[in-house]
């Protein structure tokens, strides 16, 4: 949160408080730091310029070299009069560039003077009132109009000035506000320089011009820059936050009660709603600051709870408006602009403690279509044909990455997982929802943009992971919200089991966007994965959110992607998913009945065997010795007859891998399980010590005696896979009843074809 202004310049602090970066974009404010001597002469120019009358464009220099000193530069009283002369001087002729420079100097006197000279002040009020409004364009010399703005405003805020000398100003400032508010829409950069004017004068005012200010800043100005600026609308926040911290420091009673009526009770009907909000979230801000106790603590207290009741009325509008948020892509922009203004509103306010499901509701939308627009820009993308790449300009990416909504994420998240904690169960049914089923769009979207984008638009592909890593992190911290809140004892058994398989399961859609290890999502998954594995039907219901085999082989409107030419094995979006489930399954493999196994997990379990990617066939292996060591007291007989069914098609998808993509540490692991798991003499386990002899003929050359052999005694010296088959081999010795499976070679056989060519045909073409 940025920290109430330590500067003199507050158009500096709004900047610093907006900016995308750490560095400040004021363009007078970026001060070279000038030498002592550069100052000295260019002050003597000047007062050479007022003693002959004339003004050379040396002059004009010798202005910029002290505006751009400004970080440095003391103007003191005698500075002060000289400027004040030459702009009165009637023998002068000033160029229009001259005079912003010179206001930007009379600036600095008054803001870094402790105690300017009351009748200097007067006399350069007059000049500059007299300049303002008579002797210039406003049209032709807008940064004239900025610094006059922030001048004038400045003026009222000096704690000497005169009354009478602060109702001119005020009125000035007023004046050229309502009458030339066109001009803001070309100001650009420079609305911090305006409204730094504007709080100048608004922390230093009466009823009369505080109103008159007010409509200007909620309501005139803020219709004319379209597409608005959300950059513009935070600046407004802040300008609020200072100023209402100087009314509850300073114990102004009367301005915060005008303040509450105007902007948060009684908003005037011209006040657009963006402005209304940011205003509300800035005086919510500077409520949320330690006061002293007593009766001001009451008053601020009833600010920031009046504050929150108007963010929540707004909020529960946008709701409405929407109607059904099930339609997460909104196209309107007004209400996307709101969405951010809501967004920032929550990360900058400093803390919202409502309970409203409308502002939770809100919030989330805010996050899942404007903060994280992924799903916009999958659809843009995906809209076009493979030919034309232009459907999403990649620098509205880029720029959308850097923008402050991006980068205000993680406080927006940390405010909605806050409001989620206090909700209601309906709302936080529906927002939960929301961000599940955002998580399986991510998924099926960003599946398809990458096998689109693959090589032909990587940068575009990198900007948008970025962003999807984002919302990784968005998903991980709310679903721990969620575990701690509804995996506890107050809630029944459905009600978890249900919770944790959404979680996991929307954790597998989000999986390929995980880059670092976080010990939230650990502690998530953990949670999750905890409450499954204790229940059957928990895990029936995560295991049958597992994606069928036909769509990750060959999904549906995939082919054109890569040309008709789909590659399973390259879909690493869908890999790093099927990654998760194979991790997950084994833990609560006991509960899974044999035919849930058999029709939903065998086919990706043999599938992914042959993956070559040596992570994820390893996590193949761990899942079938899983199911090969695990027991269900239910289904016993079934199981032990589909375990012996599964190794005889495990052995020869694995061996015919080995070693070019079957891992044999995972091997080994499958193997060991089936020889201590399946009973004594099985045909199963003949099969695999068969299939394994004859790999090693293979790797090794047939040998009639092997240890008569040379090879045997020499065998350190053959490749690394004869060697790892021969030690498995040797170590099954100990292991395996060779008589009692010898016996059965017949059944061995005849029974190793029936499910390689009944049960799983397809298997390993694709």
């Amino acid at each position: 949160m940025a920290k109430q202004a330590p500067t003199l310049f507050l158009e500096d602090w709004l900047r610093s408080s907006t900016s995308n970066s750490n560095g400040s974009k004021n363009t007078s404010g970026n001060s070279a730091i000038s030498s002592a001597q550069m100052i000295i002469q260019a002050w003597a120019e000047l007062r050479d310029c007022l003693q002959k009358g004339i003004f050379h464009p040396r002059h004009l220099h010798s202005l910029k070299s002290l505006v751009n000193s400004q970080a440095s530069l003391y103007v003191a009283d005698p500075q002060a009069k000289v400027l004040i002369s030459i702009l009165s001087s009637s023998n002068i002729s000033l160029p229009n560039d001259s005079l912003p420079l010179i206001l930007r100097l009379l600036y600095v006197w008054v803001r870094k003077s402790s105690k300017p000279s009351l009748a200097l002040m007067d006399s350069a009020v007059n000049v500059i009132a007299h300049i303002l409004s008579d002797q210039f364009d406003a049209e032709k010399s807008v940064s004239l109009f900025v610094e006059g703005i922030l001048f004038v405003g400045a003026f009222c805020s000096v704690p000497s000035v005169t009354e009478n000398t602060k109702i001119i100003c005020l009125k000035l400032v007023c004046s050229m506000l309502e009458e030339q508010y066109q001009l803001i829409g070309s100001v650009g950069e420079l609305i911090p320089d305006v409204l730094a004017g504007i709080g100048y004068a608004l922390s230093s005012s009466g009823e009369v011009h505080f109103v008159r200010l007010l409509n200007f800043l909620l309501g005139n100005w803020v219709y004319i820059e379209k597409p608005h600026d959300v950059s513009h609308a935070l600046v407004v926040l802040h300008l609020i936050e200072w100023v209402v911290y100087r009314f509850i420091s300073s114990s102004a009673l009367e301005k915060i009660r005008i303040f509450s009526s105007e902007v948060i009770e009684n908003p005037k009907k011209n006040y657009a709603i963006f402005a209304v909000l940011m205003a509300t979230a800035g005086a919510l801000r500077a409520s949320n600051r330690p006061v002293k106790q007593g009766e001001w603590l009451n008053i601020v207290t009833r600010l920031r709870i009046s504050a929150e009741a108007k963010i929540e009325a707004i909020a529960s509008n946008l709701i409405s408006d929407i109607g059904s948020p099930s339609n997460i892509i909104v196209e309107d922009a007004e209400f996307g602009f709101l969405l951010h203004c809501l967004s920032l509103a929550a990360s900058r306010s400093g803390g919202l403690s409502s309970s409203r499901g409308s502002l939770l509701l809100s919030l989330a939308l805010a996050l899942l279509i404007e903060v994280l627009p992924l799903r916009r820009f999958y659809s843009k993308i995906l809209e076009y044909p493979i030919s034309n790449l232009e459907g999403l300009n990649p620098i509205y990416v880029k720029n959308h990455q850097d923008s402050i909504l991006f980068k205000e994420a993680g406080a927006a998240t940390g405010v909605f997982c806050n409001l989620y904690a206090s909700a209601n169960e309906k709302d936080k049914c529906r927002v939960e929802d929301l961000v599940w089923s955002f998580c399986h769009d991510i998924y099926l979207g960003h599946r398809q943009v990458t096998l689109l984008l693959q090589g032909r638009s990587d940068q575009l592909l990198n900007d948008l992971e970025k962003i999807a890593e984002s919302a990784f992190l968005m998903v991980v911290v709310f679903a721990l919200a969620v575990t701690k809140n509804k995996l506890t004892s107050k809630f029944s058994r459905e009600i978890q089991m249900d919770c944790s398989v959404k979680i996991l399961a929307s954790f597998s859609c989000m999986e390929y966007f995980r880059r670092i290890r976080l010990p939230e999502y650990m502690e998530a998954i953990r949670s999750a994965a905890t409450s499954v594995q204790e229940n059957k039907i928990a895990c029936i219901s995560f295991v049958e959110s597992f994606p069928s085999y036909a769509d990750l082989t060959n999904p549906q409107g995939f082919c054109h992607l890569q040309n008709g030419n789909y590659v399973w094995s390259k879909d690493e979006v869908q890999t790093a998913r099927i990654l998760f489930y194979l991790r997950v399954i084994p833990t609560c493999i006991s509960h899974l009945p044999s035919d849930v196994f058999q029709e939903v997990v065998a086919a990706t379990m043999f599938l992914y065997l042959g993956h070559p990617n040596n992570k994820v066939a390893r996590a193949s292996h761990i899942v079938f010795s899983s199911f090969v060591t695990s027991e269900n007291e239910s289904s016993q007989m079934e199981r032990s007859l589909l375990k012996e069914q599964l190794v005889f098609y495990y052995m020869k998808r694995s061996l015919e891998a080995y070693p070019g993509i079957t891992p044999f540490d995972g091997l080994a692991s499958g193997v060991s399980a089936l020889v201590r798991h399946l009973p004594a003499g099985s045909p199963s386990i003949y099969y695999c010590v068969h299939s394994l002899v004859e790999k090693a003929n293979v790797l090794c050359g047939e040998v009639k005696n092997i240890k008569d052999s040379e090879w045997w005694k020499n065998w350190q010296g053959d490749s690394e896979p004869c060697k790892k088959i021969i030690e498995l081999l040797m170590q099954l010795i100990t292991l395996v009843d060779i008589q009692a499976c010898t016996t059965r070679i017949d059944e061995a056989v005849g029974a190793a074809n029936y499910p390689i060519t009944k049960r799983w045909p397809e298997y390993g073409t694709q």
